[in-house]
């Protein structure tokens, strides 16, 4: 299964496919599992289908799942759902470069080898995330048409180039 989020693999069944699940689009983001979309709500219990049916009762991390969701939605962060998404995504790389500089503090605690076999996990980590970042923020933002919050590192990458790479899974384990 191709993980990008524009999913470029080709003849497979569209439901493997990431776009299949996202549904971004120039209105939103998410798929529509409620009665006016697939009704797929209907196989939840009655309390769970009422909430999470209804966009302004959904818990934030269950919204994509049920709704399509506006750009412009308000969160209940009080952000945009376009802003939203990008903060998300860069608090993945702010994350992985606090474990990075955790990790940095213990150096004299490990050994040397243990130290720097994490160390150069944790590089690989901090790479992906900016890529997965960049890749994720810049696609979607071809839907959403806004921009990038001002206070988020801008893209290091093209998101053509980021289409041209064919990801290897292996050192992802």
């Amino acid at each position: 299964m191709d993980r990008k989020p524009w999913g470029d693999q080709k003849g497979g069944r569209p439901d493997w496919m990431p776009w299949y699940y996202h549904q971004a689009d120039t209105i939103g983001l998410g798929f529509d599992r409620t009665p006016s979309g697939s009704n797929a709500i209907s196989q939840y219990s009655t309390a769970v289908a009422k909430n999470y049916g209804d966009i302004q009762l959904c818990p934030d991390e269950f919204l994509l799942w049920f709704h399509h969701v506006p750009w412009n939605y308000t969160m209940k962060s009080g952000r945009s759902l376009w802003d939203e998404l990008c903060y998300k995504y860069d608090f993945g790389v702010e994350q992985v470069r606090e474990m990075q500089k955790a990790w940095d503090r213990l150096e004299d605690k490990v050994d040397h080898q243990r130290f720097a076999e994490i160390q150069s996990k944790l590089k690989i980590q901090s790479k992906d995330a900016v890529w997965w970042k960049d890749a994720c923020l810049l696609y979607f933002q071809t839907f959403s048409r806004r921009p990038i919050p001002y206070d988020i590192e801008r893209p290091i990458h093209e998101l053509e180039d980021l289409k041209k790479i064919k990801l290897d899974m292996k050192h992802h384990n």
